[in-house]
């Protein structure tokens, strides 16, 4: 009795599993420019923090609370107007910008910037910050530096003390167990938390762009983004994305997946099965088996959403709105809702209650293959 409860509830456990990846999310989008308080219509970065919404722009830091803007930049004491990249300290509420001439860190209204002159901060170009407990690393210009926010101690790595061989820096994605950074020209860098010790993942075809060994390994030497979750690690490319479970590679090109372009600016993990990626050709949702695009068409403008599923099958979905542009340079969640910077403003994707199907949406499909 108890053998057949189990496999009953296995096979209801399964099923859920199964009907969840199947649903594709589908938004309503909202869409901030200058016209209505945005900073700047250059957006590098976004950040949730609770019913807030921090914004990293061309020219200034901006903050969304209760329906209306603050914009933060150097006459406030921000490092420099351009900001690459925003991280939240979940247990002091501090908020982290890195910038084109310095790290900032936003706290109960104050700000304080560390650059190379102040502090131990590697470079003051800061492409990427991350909070990990007590420390906040970064990735810049010229190799990775780590603050202890209890002593202030930085370290600082580079060529010197760790496998880099580039030491332009542009993603950092800390855990509990792992710190994983993103090396433009110098694939992805593991820095073991309990060992204290590095590795560097590379791409087995060397720096061509022709990928000979598919799933052998990383997809490529210029890594953009790196997102580790679920003892997962993901990773976008100038020439494609993979994911790495710890033993296997698997490889996302635009010729064999739901890719629009191989061109990725960022990559954040749901879980060990589903990513979003941000590419200059839409923003895309991928569920561990099929994809969704959505973007404004690239030739008429309007708004559109396509489903593909794992054979190649391809859907288009009515919508009436989209993301403000489809370069899309990174996300962020609240809640089930997406927060999404572009290259032409800043989107909110309020999450609808109807979803797509892709069990229905490709039964027709699925028939005639078998």
């Amino acid at each position: 009795m108890k053998t057949k409860l189990w496999f009953a509830l296995s096979a209801l456990l399964l099923a859920v599993s199964v009907a969840s990846a199947q649903d594709i999310p589908m938004f309503r989008w909202e869409n901030f420019t200058t016209a209505n308080g945005l900073p700047d219509n250059h957006v590098y970065s976004v950040l949730v923090d609770g019913n807030r919404v921090w914004v990293g722009t061309d020219n200034g830091l901006g903050l969304f609370d209760n329906g209306k803007w603050k914009v933060f930049r150097p006459a406030d004491g921000l490092a420099h107007q351009a900001v690459l990249s925003l991280a939240l300290d979940k247990n002091t509420g501090d908020v982290w910008a890195g910038t084109m001439g310095g790290l900032s860190r936003i706290s109960a209204g104050r700000i304080e910037t560390f650059t190379q002159l102040n502090s131990g901060l590697s470079n003051d170009i800061v492409y990427g910050v991350g909070v990990q407990g007590d420390y906040v690393w970064t990735a810049t210009a010229a190799g990775a530096s780590r603050l202890n926010t209890r002593t202030n101690q930085w370290s600082l790595f580079n060529e010197r003390n760790t496998p880099m061989g580039e030491i332009w820096v542009y993603a950092v994605s800390p855990a509990a167990d792992k710190v994983y950074y993103a090396v433009w020209g110098g694939g992805v860098l593991e820095y073991d938390q309990k060992t204290e010790r590095w590795k560097d993942y590379n791409d087995p075809d060397g720096e061509t762009e022709m990928v000979v060994m598919k799933d052998q390994g990383l997809i490529h030497e210029i890594t953009t983004s790196v997102s580790y979750v679920d003892k997962t690690l993901w990773v976008a490319t100038y020439f494609g994305a993979s994911r790495y479970d710890g033993r296997y590679w698997k490889n996302f090109l635009q010729k064999d997946s739901g890719l629009p372009s191989n061109f990725l600016s960022q990559i954040k993990g749901l879980d060990a099965n589903r990513a979003w990626f941000s590419t200059d050709k839409g923003l895309v949702y991928y569920d561990g088996t099929n994809w969704a695009v959505y973007r404004p068409s690239l030739d008429t403008h309007k708004p559109e959403m396509y489903v593909r599923d794992a054979a190649g099958n391809i859907k288009p979905i009515a919508v009436q709105s989209a993301p403000s542009h489809n370069y899309i340079l990174g996300v962020d969640f609240q809640g089930d809702d997406i927060w999404v910077a572009t290259a032409h403003g800043l989107s909110h994707g309020i999450r609808q209650k109807e979803s797509v199907s892709t069990a229905k949406l490709f039964s027709s499909e699925q028939a005639k293959q078998k």
